[in-house]
């Protein structure tokens, strides 16, 4: 096959994910790109223009330490405008980016820079010395503040003229690892140059118009991987000083946020804040959500406070570069048959089936799919690569049912599906019943060892403030909306359960440890 022509590694006519914000500080120069809020509240705005020259700073700062194509930087801190330049400013000198979760500990830290092949750390201050002890021998570390600000004050702002192409390594996104150790995902440009980017133009309706409370975090392909999306659409992304729901709250309101992404746990704590309502979120037009289920009475809340609010139901992977399935609806009655597991139609630039387990089309089994988004693999783990990529489809471990219209529907990660006596019991589906009870705020529900039944259903409950239902009230819940062998043989009610930062919950958590019991 063909390489690319030359001028397609040059500024003529390249694309990479560098280059589309060069063009746009040209042809939208002073269009809001972020809106920022430090610690002490203090307002900060950064047009694409500002964005672009800082970037290129960042560019030439790292090409002058020696870092360039094929180099990877790693960044661990919290959503900053400096973070998103060094992503940017490594991607247009060819360097790959991979951010390091903020609440890691040491040995972490160590193998996901050691893993990812970081050259340099870039950290906040208050991470410094983790890095310090974590880093390899050979790994440089510098620290967003004054004295970074005053090395890429003394760096040209100009464009690094650098060969590059498409196919190069952009992110390296390690997994949430709700399930097992992290695997560093491999993306290239072209994956949200050529379908990501354009799937979510089209299929989330989104665009420069948008203005978006952001509060995933950029160590995530949720957050890395949407700030790309949308930084490539020319929109506007608020960044609040922390995602403590008060404060995004009033940040809502003050910046008159039209689109809102998150878990479930964040619109429900937003929904409970006291000034929650139409002055502070009534400009909301979308608010799309993954990673769970939405408890019908906080969709009801969200719709009187914000009557135009469309959700929107979203399903993705790292592996594919978070394509996607999306499903929208205003209230539950809207849903294909009101089931609140439906994740919609898949976007355009996706291609799936349902497969039972000899790869015979099923009506329900595991998702399947193909796509320009695909990942090039997992880092340095071709054996794990090999095991997703079979037979010429992606392999989500995703279980789903499939109607006639092509709704798709989700059952359960593979790995999450309870085996008790000798039958399959989808967790999402007796979560689905436990969040019908008017008590409970939130609910999850896993298989734990058994000598009898080898798993036993089992729910862990949070309740809502009020509320106090019992284990014996939720079982007998339960036994009205589900057959014998789905009811949970025992119930926790416990004051929280164990999230990641995004506020998806750890199920392998659940599976080892008991949580603070309310």
């Amino acid at each position: 096959m063909a390489d690319l022509a030359p001028h397609h590694r040059t500024l003529l006519g390249r694309a990479t994910i560098g280059d589309q914000l060069r063009r746009h500080a040209r042809t939208r120069p002073e269009k809001i790109a972020f809106v920022a809020y430090d610690a002490a509240g203090v307002r900060s705005e950064t047009t694409y223009r500002e964005l672009d020259e800082r970037a290129n700073r960042f560019a030439q700062l790292f090409t002058a330490r020696g870092i360039g194509r094929g180099g990877r930087i790693a960044s661990m801190a919290r959503n900053a405008i400096d973070v998103v330049a060094a992503y940017y400013g490594a991607l247009k000198i060819g360097a790959a980016f991979t951010g390091v979760n903020p609440l890691y500990r040491e040995a972490e830290v160590a193998h996901q820079l050691g893993h990812s092949g970081a050259a340099l750390v870039l950290a906040d201050d208050a991470f410094a010395p983790v890095v310090d002890a974590a880093r390899p021998a050979g790994v440089d570390r510098l620290d967003y503040g004054a004295e970074l600000d005053a090395l890429l004050a003394a760096q040209p702002a100009t464009e690094p003229e650098v060969d590059l192409d498409e196919n190069d390594v952009a992110l390296i996104v390690y997994t949430s690892g709700t399930e097992a150790a992290p695997k560093g995902v491999l993306i290239p440009h072209r994956n949200y140059l050529a379908s990501t980017a354009p799937a979510w133009g089209w299929g989330l309706d989104t665009g420069p118009r948008d203005t978006w409370l952001f509060v995933m975090p950029f160590h995530t392909i949720a957050g890395l991987g949407s700030m790309t999306s949308l930084t490539l659409m020319g929109a506007t992304l608020v960044l609040p000083s922390s995602a403590d729901p008060a404060t995004a709250l009033a940040v809502i309101g003050r910046e008159r946020v039209t689109v809102i992404a998150q878990t479930p746990t964040f619109y429900i704590a937003l929904a409970a804040q006291d000034g929650f309502g139409p002055d502070t979120v009534g400009q909301v037009r979308r608010c799309m959500t993954y990673g769970g289920q939405i408890p019908p009475h906080v969709i009801d809340a969200w719709s009187t406070a914000a009557p135009e609010v469309l959700w929107g139901t979203y399903w993705g992977q790292s592996e594919l570069s978070q394509l996607g399935t999306v499903g929208f609806f205003r209230t539950l009655d809207d849903v294909p048959d009101g089931d609140p597991t439906w994740i919609g139609k898949p976007v355009t630039h996706l291609e799936i089936r349902v497969v039972d387990a000899e790869d015979h089309d099923a009506e329900v089994g595991e998702l399947i799919c193909r796509s320009p988004s695909a990942m090039l693999g997992y880092l340095d783990d071709p054996e794990r690569t090999a095991s997703v990529f079979r037979d010429g489809w992606v392999r989500t471990g995703d279980m789903v049912r499939i109607d006639a219209d092509g709704n798709l529907f989700f059952h359960d990660r593979l790995k999450d599906m309870i085996k008790t006596g000798g039958m399959n019991v989808s967790s999402q589906e007796v979560e689905r019943v436990v969040h019908e009870h008017v008590g409970v705020e939130r609910a999850a529900v896993v298989g734990l060892p058994d000598p009898y039944w080898s798993e036993a259903v089992t729910a862990f409950v949070v309740a809502r403030q009020g509320f106090e239902p019992t284990a014996e009230e939720l079982v007998a819940h339960c036994r009205a909306g589900l057959a014998t062998y789905k009811v949970p043989k025992a119930v926790h009610l416990v004051s929280e359960l164990p999230v990641d930062p995004q506020g998806k919950i750890l199920k392998r958590r659940l599976r080892t440890t008991e949580p603070a019991r309310s």
